[in-house]
Order: C-alpha cells, then sequence, then structure tokens
C-alpha cells in the first residue's frame, strides 16, 4: 500500500487538518500518517485558539516516521510560525522527501489567522524550494505576489509569479471567485485549467485541506502532477455535492461520499 504523511495541525471538529487529511488520504486509497504541528480549538463556527508543538517535539514525529515508514508522498498543510517552518523545512530537503505537496494555509474558512506575518516570508523561503506543487487559495496568491486577483487571466499571471518563488508547480484555486469553480494549474511550460460544475453548498469547512491530501494520495499512487490535480479536484467536487450538513456554521465535506456507511 503506497504511503502518504501528512505535517499540519489538528483541527477538532474533523473538517480540516489532520483530520480531514487522514481521510482523504483513506478514501483515495492510501495509508495515511501524521506529524502534528499546532493543536487548534475550532469548530464549524471558528477559531477559538491554537496551540503550537514544540519545534524540536515536530522533528520527533518526523524522524519516528521517516526512520520506519518512508511517505511515498507528504503534504504539508498548517504551519504557524517560523521555527516550525525551518524545522520541517530542513528535515524534507535532508530527508530527499518526495511528491511534497504544499497548501499555503495561512486564514481558515471562518477567517481566522493561522500564520504569524513574519511567517509567511519563511514559508516561501523554506518550504517552496522542497515543494513539487503549492496550492494557494485567491487569497494567498494575493498575499503571495502582492496583486489583485478577479480573473482566471489573473490567476494565470498570479501563478507565474508564484512560481518564481522557487516551487516546481502551483495550483491557483479559484473558490473565492464569483461564478467560477474554476482552478488554474501551471507547471512552468503551460496551463491547464480545471473546471466544474459550481455547486450551491455553504458547507465547505476544510475543502483545501482536502484537495491539496487528495493530490498528494494521487501522486502517491503514481499519477502525473496533472492527473493528481484533476482527479483530486473531481474528488472535492464530489465531497462538496454530496450535501453533509454539520454543525452550526460552515460544516464539513463528507470524504467517504463514495462508501457511505
Amino acid at each position: 500500500m503506497k504511503t502518504v504523511l501528512t505535517i499540519a495541525g489538528s483541527d477538532s471538529i474533523g473538517g480540516a487538518g489532520i483530520q480531514a487529511d487522514i481521510k482523504t488520504i483513506s478514501a483515495n486509497g492510501c495509508y495515511a500518517m501524521s506529524v502534528i504541528t499546532s493543536v487548534t480549538a475550532q469548530n464549524t463556527l471558528g477559531v477559538s485558539g491554537i496551540h503550537d508543538i514544540p519545534p524540536e517535539f515536530v522533528e520527533k514525529q518526523l524522524e519516528a516516521v521517516f526512520s520506519d515508514i518512508r511517505p511515498d508522498s507528504v503534504k504539508i498543510g498548517m504551519l504557524s510560525d517560523t521555527e516550525i517552518i525551518n524545522t520541517v523545512a530542513d528535515f524534507l530537503k535532508r530527508e530527499q522527501a518526495e511528491n511534497v505537496v504544499a497548501d499555503t494555509v495561512m486564514v481558515s474558512t471562518s477567517g481566522h489567522r493561522l500564520i504569524t506575518e513574519d511567517a509567511v516570508k519563511t514559508l516561501v523561503e523554506k518550504i517552496f524550494p522542497v515543494a513539487d506543487i503549492v496550492t494557494p487559495n485567491i487569497p494567498e496568491a494575493e498575499t503571495l505576489t502582492g496583486m489583485k486577483i478577479e480573473s482566471e487571466s489573473d490567476m494565470k499571471a498570479a501563478a507565474e509569479k508564484i512560481m518564481s518563488l522557487g516551487c516546481k508547480s502551483v495550483l491557483v484555486k479559484g473558490g473565492h471567485l464569483k461564478n467560477t469553480a474554476a482552478d488554474v494549474f501551471y507547471d512552468g511550460r503551460e496551463f491547464s485549467v480545471f473546471r466544474n460544475v459550481i455547486i450551491d453548498n455553504p458547507n465547505t469547512h476544510g475543502t483545501g485541506c482536502t484537495l491539496s491530501s487528495a493530490i498528494a494520495a494521487n501522486l502517491a499512487l503514481g499519477h502525473s502532477m496533472a492527473e493528481s490535480v484533476e482527479n483530486a479536484k473531481n474528488y472535492v467536487t464530489g465531497a462538496i455535492a454530496d450535501g453533509l450538513d454539520l454543525g452550526k456554521g460552515r460544516g464539513p465535506l463528507n470524504h467517504f461520499y463514495k462508501n457511505k456507511f
């Protein structure tokens, strides 16, 4: 069985972060492993607290995984401060980790900031060079590029700018734009635009975590980057379309919509 490691924060409601990653990786046919970087107190209404794991213990978790079951791919999620970012980046570089998917987690679906201002610069400088793909949404892409993104052409321009920051490919997610469900993928040579139907469902808690984990699972299974992105986008679309409705705010997706209990 192919193995995927997720390096991310914990979500107590189970819809995002480590919990969503494990569900997604499992639903896509791989064995999931985890390194927890932060513990959050959150639900569908928002984030009420964040407790970071000491960097030295983050590294201890990484060592435990790589020394026993080396992952076929790695998904990086919430890295909230510079020390944790440096620890993760240096370890993955040293171990020459393969198929690294970096979800540039900056703000939660409910609008809570999940990374310090100074950590964004470190994220770009240290994580991007070890990443095979980064997956920013529109607000994150705007932060990374300093430009306003209001159209698919803007997304393409942003993707080119983000590529210049050192990653090998980029997926700019267009879910924050009106009247589109298009994501723009750029590998440094050509663009691919992945479009799906717009689903009228406000329950999108953990969508970004789910997408990046699905990409990592598909890479572990041997699919190309473009195929992995397309398969992951279709999976997320199905998980949203299933219509799961839990909680008092933005609810989670149904990660196991293909095999309901």
